[in-house]
């Protein structure tokens, strides 16, 4: 059971989101609260797995919320919800430790797909958005690309499939490789490339084309 928490300063999206998750028999809406101030609060006594967060709410925005909450509890995953598509939002949220990020004007399938996904450990990016950023990737103002880091052509695989969001299991299936052959090209790609986890390494992804 995936437990989940809903932070919005609308009652009545709160209401909807919790009318609609608790249809789904692996996830439970534990709790709900109006900004990111309650929503620390009750993640100190409820047992979290996926935080579900506006990005614009009063007293603590996104933001600042998903930044704390990888600092205090950096076993919960965060997905955020937005009314923006916008790429200095969605930047600044993987940087700070955002698992997801969708748009409010997307349907119930896409957000409990989300949620499943970031449960499971993958990161989950939807189709709008990696658009948005390779968009503004292409946009001619600095080349990116110069100092490209050379990667083999199974890397390149593996790096295209992770900012994709597919999991572990699913890259194996997809390249007909074991998943512990996967897991050895993602830490590779980590070190090589110099970044920190995953979510990293989409970001790479998109920023150096391998999205396109």
């Amino acid at each position: 059971m995936i437990n989940v928490i809903i932070a919005d300063d609308h009652q009545i999206v709160l209401d909807g989101l919790k009318l609609l998750l608790e249809r789904e028999k692996d996830i439970c809406p534990v709790g709900e609260a109006l900004n990111g101030v309650e929503l620390l609060a009750q993640l100190e006594k409820k047992q979290v797995d996926v935080a579900v967060i506006d990005i614009d709410m009063p007293r603590m925005n996104g933001i600042e919320t998903t930044k704390e909450i990888r600092k205090r509890f950096p076993h919960i995953k965060v997905l955020i919800l937005s009314m923006y598509n916008d790429n200095e939002y969605i930047k600044q949220l993987v940087e700070v430790g955002a698992s997801g990020y969708i748009l409010k004007n997307k349907g119930k399938e896409e957000l409990v797909s989300a949620i499943r996904k970031i449960a499971s450990g993958s990161e989950y990016l939807g189709e709008d958005i990696i658009k948005t950023i390779m968009e503004e990737m292409k946009k001619p103002k600095k080349t990116l690309n110069e100092n490209k880091i050379p990667l083999t052509k199974r890397e390149i695989e593996v790096l295209k499939l992770i900012a994709q969001g597919c999991t572990t299991p699913q890259i194996a299936d997809k390249l007909y490789i074991a998943p512990s052959t996967v897991e050895t090209h993602r830490r590779n790609l980590i070190d090589k490339l110099g970044v920190a986890n995953s979510k990293e390494l989409i970001r790479y992804a998109i920023e150096n084309g391998y999205c396109q």
